[in-house]
């Protein structure tokens, strides 16, 4: 039997091990989280940890992608969060095939979302969640840049 020499580097093509990434986002409120990811955009929750009864993290997905929510510890020796606003200067872009559907869909389940524009020749909505990370849709578009999605415009029934 062969051992492993701890400083030896395991030969593996890194490519091919790394699958994703996904965003990790500590929360003030994980019940107020959950209703703007699942009850808002739509996403599913897929994995949990309960604790004491209690959701303490969870997996969220959305098609292909995911994200994870994990609520600040109020007391304990893990507790406390960070003094300045915790989602500031965050910003997760989902590529999607159409974002304007998306802000309509959004809209309906009373999420305020930024109207669409046309940069980098995609249409671009984008929400802000209860901690104040910003999700960004974007789907390609022959659109001339900067257009902006018309104010009272409803999707074709």
């Amino acid at each position: 039997m062969r051992f492993l020499d701890p400083w030896e580097a395991p030969t593996m093509n890194l490519e091919n091990n790394v699958r994703q990434a996904v965003p990790f986002f500590r929360v003030a409120g994980m019940e107020r989280s959950l209703r703007f990811y699942v009850d808002g955009i739509g996403f599913k929750m897929t994995k949990k940890w309960m604790n004491e009864g209690k959701l303490r993290w969870c997996w969220l997905e959305l098609g292909e992608t995911a994200l994870m929510l994990q609520e600040f510890q109020k007391e304990g020796h893990n507790a406390g969060a960070p003094s300045g606003k915790l989602g500031e200067g965050v910003s997760i872009t989902y590529p999607c095939e159409d974002a304007i559907a998306i802000y309509h869909e959004t809209l309906s389940r009373e999420i305020q979302a930024k109207r669409p524009f046309v940069g980098n020749n995609m249409w671009v909505t984008s929400m802000t969640d209860p901690d104040g990370y910003v999700l960004e849709f974007e789907s390609t578009t022959d659109a001339p840049e900067e257009s902006v999605y018309p104010q009272n415009s409803r999707p074709d029934v």
